[in-house]
């Protein structure tokens, strides 16, 4: 049996995770889960599973949450501190690791240092600190697992092959809600059509960025530290069926895709059990039931936010860094309703633009690049 700790156990990817738990007790038990604010569907959670360990994002939960818990109740811890505790409990031998955005690397990084195996849905550790954390995965011999479907897919398209034998990386993206919007009307877009999307269930934050495409220049990123291939290796598609996954071509030209219905559970799942494969519910794909499947390359006008992601990826150093934070500042005043749709590249450019890339030699010091680029970022959301 496989214990695991689960970091954002009520995000859509920790919900998601807990659903395969509950259909295989028999294969894997919840010793640690940390949690944002929902302490409602956190309360049920701990009840459904009996973690020993909980962490909280502030005191005041922690207070709130001892008081709903009768009885006999799991350590409850808040902070950084509790979520660096869930990610190094002595018990966990893998921890999934779904916090959304930047808050999501100091834990991460303390996952890998304390050698715990890792099935990674936050990207922003490797867009952020890539180097850093995949030479922690190897000098901690950590087995990393990618639970983006995108990567998952690519994971298992390589399965088998040599590494030296790959032409290229080819990730596929919906292209989100505004795939066939006219140019004109992208700025006038509301809240609730951007977190609109067309196949994919997700997070508030990651459908925004779905939309305006930052989510896949950030995979791309992240693409280059886990399969430790160079931007210009990297392509991305746009597949608005989100069938094909991603594929792999090779230097023979043979392609070889990963396809399925677009669920969460099934590549997480694969990280949890590799190299196995255990039962997920999901509908098994239907090919004939399929009117076509298209691509096409990407419009970078359309989607800027992707292109600034690729120029982030080559500057190297503290530009993805810089770029992600810049992201979450107009991601965040796009949904409070402060900013139009078209402000948030606008907004990651000129950060972009104010920044000399630094060299990063430490977490403390990605850290430090990325309270700078959300000062900066603010300081330009402001003046617009």
């Amino acid at each position: 049996m496989k214990k695991l700790s689960i970091l954002g156990s009520t995000g859509s990817i920790g919900v998601s995770t807990l659903e395969i738990v509950a259909a295989h007790p028999d294969r894997f038990r919840i010793v640690a889960m940390s949690a944002g604010n929902n302490l409602e569907l956190l309360f049920r959670q701990i009840e459904a599973f009996s973690p020993q360990l909980v962490a909280v994002i502030s005191e005041e939960s922690a207070k709130k949450l001892r008081a709903m818990l009768p009885g006999k109740k799991p350590e409850i811890l808040h902070g950084v501190a509790g979520m660096i505790a869930v990610a190094t409990a002595a018990e966990a031998e893998m921890v999934v690791a779904a916090i959304v955005g930047a808050a999501g690397l100091v834990p991460t990084a303390a996952a890998v240092q304390a050698g715990k195996d890792l099935a990674l849905a936050n990207k922003e550790t490797l867009v952020t600190a890539g180097h850093l954390i995949m030479r922690m995965v190897k000098e901690r011999g950590v087995k990393l697992y990618p639970v983006d479907s995108e990567h998952s897919a690519v994971f298992q398209s390589l399965q088998g092959h040599r590494r030296e034998d790959v032409r290229r990386i080819i990730l596929t993206a919906s292209g989100g809600p505004f795939i066939n919007y006219q140019m004109e009307k992208l700025a006038q877009v509301s809240v609730a059509e951007a977190l609109n999307h067309p196949n994919w269930s997700m997070g508030r934050k990651i459908t925004i960025d779905s939309a305006t495409m930052v989510n896949k220049g950030l995979e791309v990123i992240e693409a280059r530290w886990l399969f430790d291939m160079p931007g210009e290796m990297i392509a991305v598609n746009i597949h608005p069926q989100s069938i094909v996954h991603s594929m792999v071509e090779y230097l023979d030209g043979c392609v070889i895709a990963q396809l399925g219905v677009p669920d969460m559970k099934a590549p997480i799942a694969y990280a949890l059990a590799y190299p196995e494969r255990v039962a997920t519910g999901v509908t098994p794909l239907d090919l004939t039931g399929l009117s076509g499947l298209t691509f096409a390359n990407p419009d970078y006008a359309r989607f800027p936010s992707l292109k600034l992601a690729y120029q982030a990826m080559e500057s190297g150093e503290s530009m993805p860094a810089v770029l992600n934070a810049a992201n979450e500042v107009a991601v965040e005043a796009f949904l409070d309703g402060r900013i139009k749709f078209t402000d948030i590249p606008v907004i990651i450019e000129k950060t972009m633009d104010a920044h000399a890339p630094l060299t990063l030699a430490s977490i403390e010091d990605v850290l430090s690049v990325d309270r700078w680029g959300r000062k900066k970022s603010r300081e330009i959301l402001g003046a617009l």
